[in-house]
């Protein structure tokens, strides 16, 4: 593409476009800007328009085409097309800072995150110049320049904050420290003299403080992986400016915005979370700063109002003194009974309290509440803070504290008790201080493994918890139903069994309250029970226990999606799931009312898929279905595929790339249930699964590999008569994948199904060919991956066709090649299920006896007695890390493996052989009858007599001997 205003003119016009509502004509558009992003010039005409354009739009929605297309693009994988030209990488390089610092705002940001995916996998090697440029620019003066300099730094630096050691991020974060530390230091200190200076003035002061919480951002990542040489040696510059900072209180600065927090609010914060990691990570050098910085964060905790815009300021400010009363050095500040008695009132009972602000969110704002308060994300509320603190203080304090809360407990529920109506938030508080006292461990799967032994937890249960869960109307309180339902979640694996199934039924119930963070709580406590193992792993309640309600949990849990709101609501598609894999056999006779339900639903989700885990789940629960109800019939496949195939045609029509994965595993799933030949709806499909387009993404090749290797296992003989011109088709996808290091497994899945399956002749003229693309790989670039899978082949190979097949073969593509292959691949690498294969060569092979090979056989018979005697060596040379396949660049639907549409592990050699040592004793007994005396005098000259002994063990086993 070249740079002239003809093309600068078509993209305009295509970018535009992409902006449509409509989708007929986005996604033309769209796909149009896939099909050229490959030509040369393209990113920099992107960039010409970002900062030539005369429409805002354009400019805006080009920067943010280039950030995806970096995103998509930069980085180089092995084995596959540079997808940049390097005259485009040298160009983006050498203009996107400069051009990133003159943009407005927002184009700065997207250019900032740009210049972050480069900078992730460029520098330092490949651009040694880019920390010089942008801290030669803090000289310019120009803070809308140096803004974006700290910006920019800081989506450099922040994956410090969480990449694993290693001496190369070692000498990375060094590098940036030699350049960065001093003029960051220099920049910090005269920001803070021009806060003084420009005191009066509004503008002035929301900029520099903008460049404060950015320079503490980075002060935080620069520090977190260890404790720089520089910043100790300037601690008392860095650490006396920012206890100035926190104390500071400009009245200039104040919002009147109750919900955002102002610039004030985020620099305090980040200073607090600053403080924390030295009173974490460098207690002692950080020793003299810290009583003066608990004095301060404590003032300001108490000053602060309970307004939503201080959320992330306190929850960071309780946070910094959690992590300090946690560490032994710092145990003396809180031992007074009068410390902790004022911490618990001033700071923890506040700061849990629901405050209306919550009851909005809970109310009107359910799935952002529900992140907050479910999953853990709620790192930045106060409660979260709060409860982490009363853990904190319950470390060295739990008597002492669970006194003082007790106290606080009986009296809220007193209150409560009073007037339920209005005083139900005092309840809602008890509730979550009872759950932060008691909680001292917990994962994911198990809830809480470990309570505070002063808290009685099946007492409240009882008393406070069932009261809240019987109350017939389902709709009542809301928030404390919501409450009850957590406690059960929470405490599951604390509660007796008895206490669970009285609570299940009632959950049930709980499907239909018209709040979603209540039913979706509902759906989520049941599908955490259900997963509960019991006694021999079994799970913990039965599907008979679980009878008398089976009708009612299916209805609600399918009614709950018709709920505003809920239509496509993860947790209760989960529920669904769980409680398919549950009840099992239990569910066939409702599968014909849900099947229904749930295809009509993956019709809508397919118009838009917004939810990866809803539809996940959704497919999970397709797949139970379907395996449930034909493992008690198999007939019914059939009407699974009536109702599935019209909505997987439309997906696989559309393109609907998030889905198509998912619709390959069912597919292989149905496939495989078929026991006659294969039907002709699948026939008609064939050929539309070999065309390249879908197998260029990566997320596809596991699912579409599966689905083929169903179609020979079931339709081999249809494939070699009805479609014999695309046996060429198949074996290209082979080779596009034993090409690549990533796939190349995938490619052995599918040579191993064709060899197993298609009827010989209708190969024949196709296997010199794929040997010589096989030896062709082993030469370019050999790995253990590649030569196990090769390994197989050649053993599955011989077993099938025959050791002189395999032996001539070779031999046939250049002379002495078998011998080769002998000597430096099967002896060096034999595995369990070569077994057979070797036992063939051994035997049944007349060149391993009567010419030059013959020297192979006594170290190859060797190497099969080591493999059946010694432990199997699983490691992988230190050379070697494989491509995860996950971590391919750029945002692909990445391949999800739906648990139940798991495919059973199949052996090809199956139950021919059981025990493969009795099968080469034979086969021994049988060659040595075939020529006798040779085996014996090959055996006694130059066998171990270790391995020999071993051998009169099979001989003795299988009752044979050798003549």
């Amino acid at each position: 593409m070249e740079l002239n205003d003809g093309n600068l003119q078509t993209l305009t016009e295509y970018l535009q476009k992409t902006l449509s509502p409509d989708p007929a004509v986005r996604r033309p558009a769209e796909k149009f800007l896939e099909s050229v992003e490959g030509n040369q010039n393209y990113p920099i005409l992107l960039l010409t328009l970002l900062e030539k354009s005369q429409d805002e739009v354009i400019r805006v929605c080009a920067a943010v085409t280039f950030k995806n297309y970096i995103k998509r693009n930069w980085r180089i994988v092995e084995d596959e097309p540079n997808k940049i030209s390097d005259p485009d990488r040298t160009a983006i390089k050498a203009n996107i800072v400069n051009l990133m610092l003159t943009s407005p705002e927002q184009i700065q940001k997207q250019l900032s995150d740009a210049i972050s995916i480069l900078g992730r996998e460029d520098f330092p090697q490949k651009w040694p110049d880019l920390l010089t440029e942008m801290v030669n620019r803090f000289q310019s003066g120009d803070f809308h320049i140096i803004n974006g300099v700290l910006r920019t730094a800081h989506s450099l630096f922040k994956r410090y904050r969480h990449e694993f050691k290693s001496n190369e991020l070692w000498s990375e974060i060094k590098l940036v420290l030699d350049t960065f530390a001093q003029p960051l230091t220099e920049l910090f200190k005269a920001t803070i003299d021009l806060c003084q200076t420009h005191a009066t003035d509004v503008n002035a002061l929301k900029v520099l403080f903008s460049s404060l919480t950015l320079i503490s951002k980075l002060f935080y990542s620069l520090n977190f992986q260890d404790l720089p040489e520089f910043f100790e040696d300037n601690m008392e510059t860095w650490m006396t400016h920012f206890h100035n900072l926190l104390t500071l209180d400009n009245k200039l600065l104040q919002t009147e915005d109750e919900e955002e927090a102002g610039l004030l609010e985020l620099l305090k914060s980040q200073i607090c979370d600053n403080a924390a990691l030295y009173a974490q990570k460098y207690d002692e050098e950080f020793q003299p700063y810290l009583p003066r910085f608990v004095t301060a964060i404590w003032n300001l905790l108490v000053t602060t109002g309970q307004e939503v815009k201080y959320d992330l300021l306190v929850s960071n400010a309780i946070q910094f003194l959690a992590s300090v009363c946690e560490r032994p050095h710092y145990k003396h500040l809180f031992e007074d009974q009068n410390v902790l008695t004022s911490i618990c009132e001033k700071v923890i009972v506040p700061n849990m309290e629901f405050r209306s602000a919550d009851e909005e969110a809970f109310e009107d704002n359910a799935e952002e509440y529900i992140i907050r308060d479910l999953e853990g994300s709620d790192i930045d509320t106060r409660r979260r803070a709060a409860c982490d603190l009363v853990r904190g203080l319950c470390k060295f304090f739990e008597g002492p504290v669970t006194g003082i809360f007790s106290g606080y407990v009986s009296s809220m529920l007193t209150e409560y008790a009073k007037n339920p109506g209005v005083n139900w938030k005092h309840k809602d508080a008890a509730i979550y201080l009872v759950t932060s006292l008691a909680s001292k461990a917990q994962t994911q799967k198990h809830g809480i493994t470990q309570a505070n032994e002063l808290v009685n937890l099946c007492e409240f249960f009882v008393n406070h918890i069932l009261v809240d869960l019987k109350s017939p109307s389902v709709n009542e309180f809301p928030v404390l139903k919501a409450d009850a339902i957590k406690y059960v979640m929470t405490f599951r694996s604390q509660l007796p069994k008895e206490q669970l199934l009285e609570a299940v039924p009632l959950l049930v119930a709980h499907l239909q309250a018209e709040s979603i963070v209540q039913h979706t709580y509902a759906a989520h406590a049941l599908e955490r029970l259900f997963t509960m193992r019991g006694a021999n792993n079994a799970t913990l309640i039965t599907p008979a226990e679980m009878a008398p309600f089976t009708e009612q949990l299916l209805n609600n849990l399918f009614k709950a999606l018709a709920i505003p709101g809920s239509s496509e609501n993860e947790y209760m598609m989960k529920a669904i799931m769980r409680s398919f894999s549950l009840l099992q056999e239990a569910i066939v006779p409702y599968i014909p009312t849900l099947i229904g339900q749930l295809t009509h639903k993956l019709l809508l989700v397919s118009k838009n898929p917004s939810k990866p885990h809803f539809n996940h789940y959704l497919f999970e629960s397709l797949c139970l279905s379907i395996r449930i109800t034909c493992k008690a019939n198999r007939d019914t496949v059939g009407s699974f595929e009536e109702a599935l195939f019209p909505v997987f045609t439309e997906i696989l029509q559309n393109d609907v790339q998030e889905f198509v994965p998912y619709v390959f595993q069912v597919m292989s799933l149905l496939l495989e249930i078929h026991t006659s030949s294969i039907p002709s709806s699948y026939m008609a499909l064939f050929p539309h699964l070999l065309q390249p387009v879908l197998w260029e993404r990566t997320g596809n090749i596991p699912p579409l590999v599966r689905l083929l290797q169903a179609y020979l296992e079931k339709g081999a003989t249809t494939i070699a008569s009805t479609a014999a011109d695309k046996i060429p088709g198949l074996l290209g996808v082979f080779q596009k994948l034993i090409a690549s290091k990533a796939n190349d497994h995938q490619g052995f899945y599918l040579l191993n199904s064709i060899v197993e399956h298609m009827p010989p002749d209708s190969i024949t003229q196709y296997r010199k060919q794929i040997f010589i693309l096989l030896f062709q790989r082993l030469q370019s670039s050999k790995t253990t991956k590649f030569v196990k899978s090769f390994m197989v082949f050649i053993n599955l190979y011989c077993v099938k066709y025959g050791a002189i097949a395999l032996q001539e073969i070779f031999d046939d593509i250049q002379p002495k090649m078998f011998g080769m292959v002998v000597e430096k691949i099967i002896i060096p690498e034999v595995q369990k299920i070569c077994a057979v294969g070797i036992t063939k060569i051994l035997t049944e092979c007349p060149a391993m006896m009567d010419t030059e090979y013959t020297k192979l056989w006594t170290p190859l018979l060797q190497a099969l007695i080591g493999l059946f005697e010694l432990p199997e060596d699983d490691s992988i040379p230190d050379d070697e890390h494989f491509i995860d396949i996950e971590d391919t660049p750029g945002y692909q639907t990445a391949f999800s493996q739906l648990a139940f549409a798991g495919k059973k592990e199949h052996d090809p050699i199956g139950d021919a052989v059981n025990n493969p040592k009795i099968l080469l004793a034979q086969s021994l007994h049988k060659l040595s009858t075939a020529c006798p005396g040779r085996v014996p005098s090959m055996l006694s000259t130059s066998l171990p007599a270790e391995a020999l002994q071993f051998l009169q063990g099979y001989l003795q086993a299988a009752t044979v001997q050798l003549v």
